[in-house]
């Protein structure tokens, strides 16, 4: 069966031509001056349809992340659709798989040290060897920690990497400023590589800190994938249970941004600190 090339050109042509025209009007902009990428805002906000109430969509759009007015073909999504769900897909794995920055974590003066995942695969086969420091990088801490702190903070690259690229370099200054000027005794921050959550109980009791906070990247989805969590513990001890953690989620720049983050966090963990308590106990202490 013969390709006739000629003709995918002109579909393909006519697709974009179309998508062009549909993000330049959702921004305002003449359409021969813009060409937004499949994920940008324009295009999230673009109307592929005429609706009955098209400011009403419009409004609606710009508050949420949800696929909602996409329109179909049929009983199939539309190509634009389809397209940016494909992209959204990608940029989850990526998010996954791709190694945290190390130009970031340097330019943070932060030093690495890594879980017993010997690489990523075992990262995410293994999930009990991410919540465990290797022998190496336990020692490590010994040397490089301060000894009982009253704060340990450290991040952790987590199922994204592209979340701790995205929001640590905004959030790490805002939030050790805001526990400096509380005058807390502040542990070594640092990294660690194919970290999970409850890593943070380890640490806590190595360098013998009071309250432990783990800065992570979340699992991605397909509304972003630069989403992350800290978790907050007090008197953290490996094995304990969930429900004493304190969890502030969706840290990115469509949700909580990185910079009202950092000044959040050192409030809240001054708070856990003063309250002695996390978790279910901090909110019965109110």
């Amino acid at each position: 069966m013969a390709i006739d090339l000629q003709l995918i050109e002109k579909v393909i042509t006519e697709v974009l031509t179309e998508y062009t025209a549909n993000a330049s009007r959702a921004s305002g902009q003449n359409p021969a001056a813009v060409r937004p990428g499949l994920t940008s805002a324009a295009s999230r906000e673009a109307l592929l349809f005429q609706p009955q109430d098209a400011a009403a969509l419009q409004r609606m759009k710009q508050r949420t992340n949800a696929r909602i007015g996409v329109g179909k073909t049929g009983a199939r999504l539309m190509t634009q659709t389809l397209l940016t769900l494909r992209a959204d897909h990608a940029a989850a794995r990526d998010a996954v798989f791709r190694d945290a920055a190390g130009d970031v974590v340097d330019s943070l003066g932060l030093f690495s040290v890594e879980s017993k995942c010997a690489n990523k695969n075992e990262f995410l086969t293994r999930p009990d060897l991410g919540r465990q420091l290797s022998e190496a990088a336990a020692q490590l801490l010994r040397d490089k920690c301060r000894p009982n702190p009253d704060i340990q903070v450290f991040a952790a690259d987590g199922l994204s990497s592209t979340a701790i690229t995205a929001n640590l370099p905004d959030l790490w200054p805002c939030l050790l400023d805001g526990l400096q000027a509380r005058g807390v005794n502040m542990g070594t921050p640092f990294f660690v590589r194919h970290g999970r959550v409850g890593i943070m109980d380890q640490v806590a009791e190595i360098v013998g800190a009071k309250v432990v906070c783990v800065l992570l990247g979340e699992r991605p989805g397909l509304a972003t994938a630069e989403s992350m969590s800290a978790y907050i513990a007090y008197n953290a001890r490996v094995g304990m249970e969930e429900s004493r953690r304190t969890v502030v989620s969706n840290i990115h720049r469509l949700g909580i941004p990185a910079v009202e983050a950092g000044a959040y966090l050192a409030e809240l963990l001054v708070k856990v600190l003063e309250a002695k308590a996390s978790g279910v106990a901090l909110n019965r202490e109110g």
